[in-house]
């Protein structure tokens, strides 16, 4: 063969095997002897028998716009690894994004390392152990007043005296009154505090 078959032509012009049929058809296409394409002089023809406005023009590839939460999340992963952040409006470039995307999942085998360690929990699972402790805590200083209230009062009874001399007995209820009041006020801006596992 002289010259190319309908599939390399099809190939070298950029167009489907069924549209260089219809152009051989049409006679659009110089033909050597042996029944292959002559690509120079088909190229010619063609180009001199094609109306313009039929013609399909290369488009640009359509893509997609990048949200702009897409944008900041990859500026953030750049700036935390200290990495150039590109400016706002500027865009962000392929390598700029790539790089952000492998950092991010360098970060994500980290943690799923920690976690099968048992260097990390669940924060579902701290927070049930945070909130367990506190309570126990709690019930401990709740019950504490009673415990306490008839040593302290022994101890102040045994150590106090008023002007004239005479020793002063403090009651160990009333002592524990006292203590309940304080601890419970002490455990009210204790509840107040909530751990936050951000």
């Amino acid at each position: 063969m002289r010259g190319m078959s309908e599939r390399q032509y099809a190939a070298h012009v950029g167009l489907s095997r069924g549209a260089i049929q219809k152009a051989k058809t049409a006679e659009r296409l110089v033909l050597y002897p042996d029944g292959s394409i002559n690509a120079a002089a088909s190229d010619a023809r063609r180009a001199e028998t094609t109306d313009p406005s039929k013609t399909r023009k290369p488009t640009a590839p359509k893509l997609k716009p990048v949200p702009e939460a897409a944008v900041a999340a990859v500026g953030d992963t750049l700036r935390k690894q200290g990495l150039a952040v590109p400016a706002v409006g500027g865009g962000t470039t392929f390598l700029q994004a790539k790089t952000a995307n492998e950092v991010l999942k360098a970060q994500e085998r980290r943690i799923r390392l920690q976690k099968l360690k048992g260097e990390l929990i669940e924060r579902a699972r701290a927070l049930a152990l945070v909130f367990r402790l506190a309570r126990e805590e709690r019930d401990t200083w709740v019950t504490w007043p009673a415990r306490a209230a008839a040593l302290m009062a022994a101890e102040l009874s045994a150590s106090c005296s008023d002007a004239t001399g005479r020793q002063i007995i403090v009651e160990p209820a009333a002592m524990q009154k006292v203590l309940e009041r304080h601890v419970r006020a002490h455990l009210d801006e204790l509840a107040e505090v909530r751990p936050d596992f951000r």
